[in-house]
């Protein structure tokens, strides 16, 4: 096996491309409305380079999205005149299509989110037979899971600090998946709660970032950890899941 094929652990995407550029929408803090093409473009190619190079399993539909994005930046290079001739719409703006699948899209997610709201509130309603159960304490934090997005935006924020040391990874030592895992989970057994940012802290190599991120993955696709944020666009921390502490 090759060192490249080593560190290669095959996940699937759950998430599609419209949820990637939600995220980014609401992480650079845009008008979806008015979407500044260009910048957003540039970002949602570089997280689709970053789930290549991590071997994601990446749905057709990322690679439409991204040319999709593509022929909309080179309209809007077009003098409007010319535009709406070549789209045939009455706005003449490139955007307008992507902006309603996103809106409407985006009412989707928030509809299922209040439905799944209501879900966890009614699963804490009790009939009067259920009264005296014990309950247990409430946690001090609201835990919020994770989105590949935001994993990968800490991994790519890890990656950068080791890029201008590439130099180094001739003679650094190599790692394993496997090895990243054992070493995750001794870890968590010292502190059920670890920062993702404090994993990174210290490693030389873009390769040991690499092989940690997918030991991170491997074990969250295995249900032994969860990655969770007390508010958006925080810090990660990784949680052992009850189940398995």
């Amino acid at each position: 096996m090759t060192s490249a094929e080593e560190y290669r652990v095959k996940l699937d995407v759950f998430e599609g491309p419209l949820d990637l550029l939600l995220y980014l929408i609401r992480k650079e803090e845009v008008d979806i409305y008015d979407i500044p093409i260009e910048r957003i473009t540039q970002q949602y190619v570089a997280y689709l380079d970053l789930m290549r190079m991590l071997d994601l399993n990446i749905a057709g539909e990322f690679i439409v999205m991204a040319a999709t994005l593509m022929m909309i930046k080179s309209r809007m290079l077009l003098p409007v005149d010319e535009r709406a001739v070549e789209e045939d719409e009455d706005e003449g703006d490139p955007r307008w299509d992507l902006v309603r699948q996103l809106v409407e899209y985006k009412k989707f997610k928030d509809a299922a989110l209040h439905l799944q709201v209501l879900e966890d509130q009614q699963e804490n309603i009790f009939i009067r037979e259920g009264e005296g159960v014990e309950l247990g304490t409430v946690p001090d934090v609201a835990l919020n899971d994770v989105s590949i997005f935001d994993l990968i935006a800490a991994f790519n924020d890890a990656l950068s600090k080791v890029q201008k040391e590439e130099l180094r990874e001739i003679f650094a030592e190599r790692f394993t998946v496997g090895e990243k895992i054992d070493d995750l989970l001794a870890r968590m057994e010292q502190s059920t709660r670890l920062s993702l940012t404090d994993l990174f802290t210290g490693m030389k190599s873009r390769h040991e970032v690499v092989c940690t991120f997918l030991a991170v993955l491997e074990l969250m696709r295995l249900k032994q950890i969860r990655a969770i944020q007390e508010e958006p666009y925080g810090p990660i921390e990784l949680l052992q899941e009850m189940e398995n502490s």
